[in-house]
């Protein structure tokens, strides 16, 4: 079966403080967009597992999550699955590259083995994988609270376009979190007002909110973070943010013509740039 794992963009993110054993608690505003990973999965009857993760880069064994997810899916069936990916989500972008992976393999083991699972279900099976499959399972918009994994759908993101541009390094994702936790964010996001400007479908709304509590962070080393977020309201965009813990930076564009123009630009510049637009959900 092919099927396509669909990136995920932070409208917004806030880190509320720690749980007693450990992790974060989060409330974040989730989007899938259009662009993603293609994806090949194809059960087998003698339990194995392969999987061609599109990169050398990348783990091809029981590291992947996608794996992870084909595991879990199928624990005690004695079937497997080969599982073949076409790469396009960059890695280490804070795109949910991995989990959505993960997510499309649960989908399409649901439907060739015919044991349709309620998305709800899934979703719970995702969450034994990673914090953000839940949300690449069910796509379209949603509050996630918790440490992503638990989810309240929301009205998608109206039709606009969507300028994805991703620097080249990567940013480690416990450092982030070390620094808020040594730190009192000075800026939060206006969850509140994205949820409404959700519902009201109103694009500009949801972009001029829009902030994730890690670019309040940042160190000198990753200023380029916040050059990418002038190049592209200086082209257009009605707001811009940093997606999960980075690196790639999103804006949104009410014009075709210059989210055109922006994604031009900036891929002079940039190896990994996108051009893009919400991703509803199926």
């Amino acid at each position: 079966m092919k099927t396509t794992a669909h990136a995920k963009l932070n409208l917004s993110l806030d880190v509320l403080g720690r749980t007693d054993d450990g992790y974060h608690r989060l409330r974040m505003v989730m989007q899938t967009v259009a662009f993603g990973d293609d994806l090949d999965v194809e059960m087998r009857a003698d339990g194995q597992f392969t999987i061609d993760p599109g990169q050398s880069y990348l783990p091809a064994d029981g590291r992947n999550l996608a794996v992870k997810a084909a595991k879990r899916f199928l624990d005690g069936t004695g079937q497997g699955a080969d599982i073949r990916v076409v790469k396009r989500i960059p890695v280490c972008a804070g795109m949910g590259g991995g989990s959505a992976d993960a997510a499309a393999v649960l989908r399409a083991l649901n439907t060739l083995t015919g044991r349709n699972m309620p998305v709800d279900e899934l979703c719970a099976l995702g969450a034994s994988v990673g914090s953000d499959v839940p949300f690449c399972v069910m796509e379209g918009a949603a509050l996630a609270e918790g440490r992503g994994e638990v989810l309240t759908p929301i009205p998608s993101l109206p039709v606009c376009a969507v300028v994805i541009c991703k620097p080249a390094f990567a940013i480690s994702t416990p450092e982030l979190f070390g620094r808020v936790d040594g730190r009192r964010s000075r800026l939060r996001p206006d969850t509140a007002g994205i949820l409404a400007a959700m519902e009201a479908g109103d694009v500009p709304g949801v972009a001029r909110r829009m902030f994730n509590v890690f670019e309040d962070v940042l160190d000198r080393r990753q200023g380029e973070i916040s050059a990418i977020k002038s190049a592209l309201t200086d082209m257009g965009a009605l707001g811009a943010a940093m997606t999960g813990s980075g690196s790639a930076v999103f804006g949104l564009f009410d014009d075709d013509t210059a989210a055109k123009k922006a994604h031009q630009t900036l891929s002079a510049r940039y190896q990994e740039c996108y051009l893009t637009a919400p991703y509803p959900g199926r």
